[in-house]
């Protein structure tokens, strides 16, 4: 596999892992804690999902052809939490995600010398990833980090728990912590 692919397929498997990190820290929240505003001024779960879902679609929508910053993406409704509906949230949430691995499925090792433009800057295809995959890590680590403080005692670790390196380090075959 030359580099080129290997890129896109090493960014494909990225952003599946930041959206099922989000994932598993939305799926254990009940409905009306998606709504909770963590601090003043901070932001629900369901307004980052929506402010994500809302640059998803529009990065990724004609990725190579069209501007990402789309004319009809209205971002700053992205931050009203007017969403009622888990199932609605879930079809945004999904929708967005889509719109992306679609994208990236369909470059070809030559797009990746191609320029795209997000809000009439030039970006390489591989800097624009770059930027997408950092912007949308941000986001997830929100949502882990508001769905851990609403979660309290009762939160089940996503990732390695505390106290726990060595032996996930076991079950890999990678030396313990001695």
């Amino acid at each position: 596999m030359d580099l080129a692919a290997h890129f896109l397929a090493t960014s494909l498997d990225r952003f599946g892992g930041l959206k099922s990190t989000a994932d598993a820290a939305i799926a254990q929240l009940e409905d009306a804690q998606l709504h909770e505003v963590p601090f003043e001024d901070g932001n629900s779960i369901v307004v980052l999902m929506k402010h994500m879902a809302g640059n998803l679609r529009s990065r990724w929508t004609d990725f190579l052809t069209t501007d990402g910053e789309k004319p009809d993406r209205h971002r700053d409704a992205e931050f009203v939490d007017d969403l009622e509906s888990r199932k609605d949230l879930d079809a945004l949430w999904e929708g967005g995600w889509e719109t992306l691995l679609g994208a990236i499925r369909a470059l070809d090792e030559e797009d990746v010398t191609k320029t795209i433009y997000i809000r009439k800057e030039p970006h390489s295809v591989v800097e624009a990833i770059q930027r997408q995959i950092a912007h949308y890590g941000y986001h997830v680590g929100q949502i882990v980090q508001v769905a851990r403080a609403l979660k309290g005692a009762d939160w089940v670790s996503i990732s390695i728990p505390r106290g726990a390196s060595g032996s996930y380090n076991e079950t890999m075959g990678h030396p313990t912590d001695s």
